[in-house]
């Protein structure tokens, strides 16, 4: 099945817009926080020029989106989709981050849910890779209700493979558990 990986996704919050190679600068000034990436696989992403890697492999993945913060009409992160696997009938939602002024206001949460109501019309499975030592995501993750299924190393593009551990969630079990 052929579907749209950029579409226009809005929320309470905010909206999630394709991803545009003019989005570096603002982008770049929601991931310039340290903070954002401590627990992360790369904890250098804070840097321009690693960051530049970051956003050049968002722009080939053809699916990622800039967040834009309803209230303020700045960009406050990231997110994208990836690995559509159509025997598998599953894809991947990951590379997500946010700046710090949006933790703990329910942006994760909106944006997962909002996101996977989208993608729960074309596939059955939704899956998320989260860096080992990233546990504030994991429990995020966990809050959308998300389950560890497997562990595996990811090569993220142009950096070195690390251990992430695989997060998945069912079309069933979303429309059951759906806040």
């Amino acid at each position: 099945m052929i579907f749209n990986l950029q579409p226009v996704l809005e929320n309470d919050l905010c909206i999630l817009y394709p991803l545009e190679e003019k989005d570096f600068d603002d982008l770049y000034k929601a991931a310039s926080d340290p903070k954002i990436w401590e627990q992360h696989p790369n904890k250098d992403r804070w840097k321009k020029e690693v960051f530049e890697n970051f956003f050049e492999g968002a722009m080939k993945s053809k699916g990622a989106f800039k967040i834009i913060n309803k209230e303020t009409e700045e960009v406050v992160g990231s997110t994208r989709f990836y690995d559509f696997d159509q025997e598998d009938d599953s894809i991947f939602i990951g590379y997500t981050f946010y700046a710090v002024s949006c933790w703990g206001k329910g942006f994760n949460l909106s944006v997962k849910n909002t996101m996977l109501d989208y993608l729960f019309q074309y596939v059955s499975k939704v899956k998320f890779h989260i860096g080992s030592e990233n546990i504030r995501s994991q429990v995020a993750i966990s809050r959308v209700g998300a389950k560890k299924v497997a562990e595996e190393e990811v090569a993220y593009f142009g950096e070195k493979p690390k251990l992430n551990f695989v997060y998945q969630i069912n079309k069933e079990d979303w429309k059951i558990q759906k806040p």
